[in-house]
């Protein structure tokens, strides 16, 4: 009753990849992105860039990123953000008043993908008033945040911890070929090259690194 069978037409890569995708559909569904959504995307690494993916799918109309990275958030244009922020020393409230000027108008959701607590305070201030924020990602146990600030203006704040059944949306969405998560992976290697992955995965140098088990099967 815990196994979900791939779709003949869904590879095992894009099966891989189901797990962070079906983290992106909870985190999505918990913050009502709808057509026409506004939606500010906090972190433009696998989890963040999984929330661009599903936020488009569900009916955003515009998606903003912001992330220290440059090529993490060229990565975040080619899965369909609409734009995107490199943040470099702002405060929080100065990224929440970018997030704002290029949006044009402040976002309804924000889904918050690093666990950062400057990225969460940031999180907070852009935010509408009315809206929801999404925290995502997991930082230390105890954080500072605006909590008045997001009081008084009737910000909700949700938490989620990685998904709550939808491994069949997400396959489903996979198979019927409404999402595309293979841009998301950036190196492959044959497993004789497994000190290599992970040696790229821990310089960071890629978004998602895949392991391909198969020696006859190197493509995506």
């Amino acid at each position: 009753s815990h196994c979900c069978r791939l779709p003949d037409n869904v590879t095992f890569e894009e099966g891989a990849l189901i797990e962070p995708l079906s983290v992106g559909i909870h985190a999505c569904q918990r913050a009502g992105v709808t057509l026409g959504s506004k939606v500010f995307v906090s972190g433009s690494g696998p989890i963040g860039l999984v929330n661009v993916i599903v936020a488009k799918m569900m009916g955003a109309a515009a998606v903003v990123v912001t992330d220290l990275s440059a090529s993490r958030l060229q990565k975040a244009k080619e899965v369909g953000a609409d734009f995107t922020i490199q943040v470099k020393n702002e405060t929080p409230q100065e990224v929440a008043s970018k997030v704002e000027s290029v949006l044009g108008g402040m976002p309804e959701i924000t889904v918050e993908c690093t666990g950062v607590q400057t990225c969460i305070q940031a999180g907070i201030y852009a935010t509408r008033s009315g809206g929801t924020l999404v925290l995502v990602g997991l930082g230390p146990e105890m954080v500072t945040v605006p909590i008045v600030n997001a009081a008084v203006r009737e910000v909700d704040i949700r938490g989620i911890f990685r998904y709550c059944n939808t491994w069949p949306v997400a396959i489903a969405l996979l198979a019927s070929k409404r999402i595309n998560v293979k841009p998301l992976v950036t190196h492959r290697f044959p497993l004789e090259k497994a000190l290599e992955a992970f040696e790229t995965t821990k310089r960071g140098e890629g978004v998602k690194v895949m392991l391909k088990c198969d020696p006859t099967d190197q493509s995506p």
